[in-house]
């Protein structure tokens, strides 16, 4: 079973070494896999102010961004429906 860290822990982990501890020394000091903490590292540099969301959860622009796009299902959808109606009653107006 996967072991589960908290925000902080990865959080901290990752400060470490941005201070200039090498990943390989605080990887064996908090007993965490080297490639695991390259994994926080890199989470933790592309968002910087929320590396870490939780399971489930998404960041803002992620979220924005599945939003759009069932919208833009949506609206597909209801577009290739008004195609079809419209042709219908076309047909039936000759």
């Amino acid at each position: 079973m996967a072991q589960m860290y908290s925000i902080e822990f990865k959080e901290e982990a990752c400060k470490r070494v941005q201070s200039g501890i090498p990943a390989a020394q605080v990887a064996r000091e908090l007993w965490v896999n080297v490639n695991t903490l390259y994994t926080w590292m890199s989470r933790f540099k592309e968002h910087p102010t929320e590396p870490f969301v939780g399971s489930g959860n998404l960041h803002q622009e992620d979220a924005q961004l599945r939003a759009l796009k069932k919208r833009i299902k949506d609206l597909e959808e209801e577009n290739e429906f008004l195609k079809k109606a419209s042709a219908f009653f076309a047909k039936n107006l000759k």
